[in-house]
């Protein structure tokens, strides 16, 4: 089958492409994906680059989600029929023609999205559903500070904020940024490269501060974004995009 391979972790123009590449087998449990679709994120550059914190032994297949139809399911599979139209996350894998994986390793393309949107879906939006809601377990009414608001998992945090009934305060490093973060529903924004964050914040909030703090960039924004969180403000830790990681002082 075609599919893209690191052989030597490097940078995307390392990566090869090949047409020789082996099927994988199929265990009774698993199923065989004919992909249409396949996101790329930020994890993806990392892991080319052996910079992740999880590695695949070399050489593989990058490409951590992707979306496609079952086109072959093993002998104890229960879940899925050949036809469905699925979407599956598994970290690498997903660059190539053909993805196997266990039934339960799957989930179901909803109708209304193409391809290509739902291949979008898992790295991305899961990642914030379960930051906002299974960790913060934010409420409508309060105040949801995004750093990094129009990267791939920031965005989807200022979606599903206000979907899920937050003022959304959206934050990120240049005007067109921002201007797409006011589109997809942001009430303030703040340039955090012309403007203080925590001057803006308090500001904004009425000194009262943010009950949540959505960051996947980390670096120098992280401390004074801690420090503009009101009473039972949570902090979420996504990511450090921006390289270092975080210390706070006292």
């Amino acid at each position: 089958m075609k599919a893209l391979v690191c052989r030597e972790h490097g940078l995307p123009d390392r990566l090869e492409l090949v047409s020789d590449w082996a099927s994988p087998e199929l265990a009774e449990n698993e199923v065989r994906i004919r992909v249409k679709a396949a996101g790329l994120n930020f994890p993806d550059v990392l892991i080319i680059q052996g910079k992740y914190q999880m590695q695949p032994e070399l050489p593989f297949i990058p490409g951590g989600e992707c979306a496609g139809v079952v086109e072959e399911v093993g002998a104890a599979v229960t879940r899925w029929k050949v036809g469905d139209e699925v979407i599956h996350s598994g970290g690498s894998g997903g660059f190539c023609e053909e993805v196997v994986a266990n039934e339960l390793a799957v989930l179901p393309k909803p109708p209304a999205l193409s391809f290509e949107a739902a291949a979008g879906i898992t790295i991305t939006y899961l990642t914030s559903y379960h930051a906002l809601v299974q960790r913060a377990n934010i409420q409508p009414g309060e105040t949801l500070l995004v750093l990094g608001a129009a990267g791939g998992v920031g965005s989807t945090a200022v979606e599903l904020g206000k979907a899920l009934g937050a003022t959304v305060i959206a934050a990120a490093s240049s005007d067109d940024k921002l201007a797409l973060c006011t589109q997809l529903g942001a009430d303030h924004i703040i340039n955090y490269s012309t403007e203080s964050l925590k001057d803006r914040v308090k500001e904004l909030t009425g000194g009262k501060g943010v009950d949540v703090v959505y960051d996947p960039v980390g670096g120098d924004f992280s401390e004074p974004a801690v420090r503009s969180m009101g009473w039972n403000g949570r902090y979420l830790v996504i990511g450090f995009a921006s390289g270092p990681i975080p210390e706070y002082s006292a």
